[in-house]
């Protein structure tokens, strides 16, 4: 017997998963939706999610189900909280670790000092280039698509907000972090930008989002844990 009812779902749920390193936000969305039709025997529900999470990113992905996901864009537009590791001295062209090092960069001049320093000009409000291996469109297509195919294209900046920037542990060249930001910031760009910031390259080696809003992923489940709970 199912604990929560097709109309449940129909008339809407907002849940909380800690989304696996690999899967992609769309994959989790797909998943979820089969298994509420499965489940039920029905053949169509509405499965959205609330903001898109990198395949190697982990942690806290909103979805929404039936007449909630009229919600989807209020949670999106909420401020996110981020952990992760950034690699200093080389780049990557995704600025992460999709794709491989393009570019190495010394490290011997990199203190302490200059990488608490060196977050004190990203706080605020920031212009912000969004990565190229991105699922931003531009012409009605993804700039991913563009970057794969070697093509050059124009990227436009555009502000974000970042209301809390802090190192949590150094051992050169890996530097955790927790961000605290508003919607449409790329902790990927951040992690670029970073080190230039420090006469050197970085590139994003780990990212796990903690927080959006009032929702925590202490809150969130698994798929199998949602099985269990909810079906």
């Amino acid at each position: 017997m199912s604990k929560f009812t097709e109309e449940d779902f129909k008339n809407g749920q907002i849940l909380l998963f800690d989304k696996p390193l690999e899967w992609t936000s769309f994959q989790m969305v797909n998943k979820v939706r089969w298994l509420i039709r499965k489940n039920f025997n029905i053949k169509k529900i509405k499965v959205g999610h609330a903001g898109t999470l990198d395949p190697l990113a982990t942690g806290l992905l909103i979805l929404c189900t039936g007449k909630m996901t009229k919600k989807i864009e209020e949670y999106q537009g909420q401020e996110k909280e981020y952990t992760g590791t950034f690699t200093l001295g080389a780049t990557t062209p995704s600025y992460d670790m999709e794709t491989e090092v393009d570019e190495t960069y010394p490290t011997d001049h990199i203190t302490e000092d200059k990488i608490y320093e060196a977050t004190k000009s990203f706080i605020g409000d920031i212009q912000q280039y969004p990565p190229v291996f991105s699922a931003l469109k531009k012409e009605g297509k993804r700039l991913y698509e563009y970057a794969r195919k070697g093509e050059e294209v124009e990227i436009a900046a555009r502000k974000v907000h970042i209301s809390a920037f802090e190192i949590t542990a150094i051992s050169v060249p890996y530097v955790e972090f927790k961000v605290v930001c508003s919607k449409g910031t790329y902790i990927r760009s951040l992690a670029h930008d970073f080190g230039k910031e420090l006469d050197s390259g970085a590139y994003l080696s780990a990212l796990r989002r903690t927080r959006i809003g009032e929702f925590d992923v202490k809150n969130a489940l698994g798929v199998d844990s949602f099985v269990n709970e909810y079906l």
